[in-house]
């Protein structure tokens, strides 16, 4: 699991971008934790940096919207789905299941 911080740290409406294997977004929506690859399958923006409306978050580069559930893109530009990741708060942790390592277990 990737520790992303206190979840003071993730406030309502805003979003935390998370070093991994992958950078991941961690977005806080009226109190519901969500995270997302956080990169942009159109292009190469974080988003993190984009904006949040209900559970989509819409990219800064050329507005592809993402669901915060399902990762799948509302319509173009974007086509592929942005994969979608477990959050976990534990003692007032947030934690991001991550993917197995690339490589591991073939």
């Amino acid at each position: 699991m990737i520790l992303v911080g206190s979840i003071d740290d993730i406030p309502l409406g805003e979003a935390v971008r998370v070093e991994g294997e992958v950078p991941i977004a961690v977005f806080n929506v009226d109190g519901e934790l969500f995270a997302i690859d956080d990169t942009c399958t159109h292009q190469d923006a974080s988003l993190a940096d984009g904006w949040v409306e209900g559970c989509a978050v819409e990219c800064p580069l050329h507005a592809a919207c993402f669901d915060l559930r399902t990762g799948m893109p509302s319509g173009p530009p974007a086509k592929a789905p942005v994969r979608t990741y477990e959050v976990l708060v534990v003692d007032g942790m947030v934690h991001v299941r991550a993917p197995a390592p690339v490589g591991v277990g073939v």
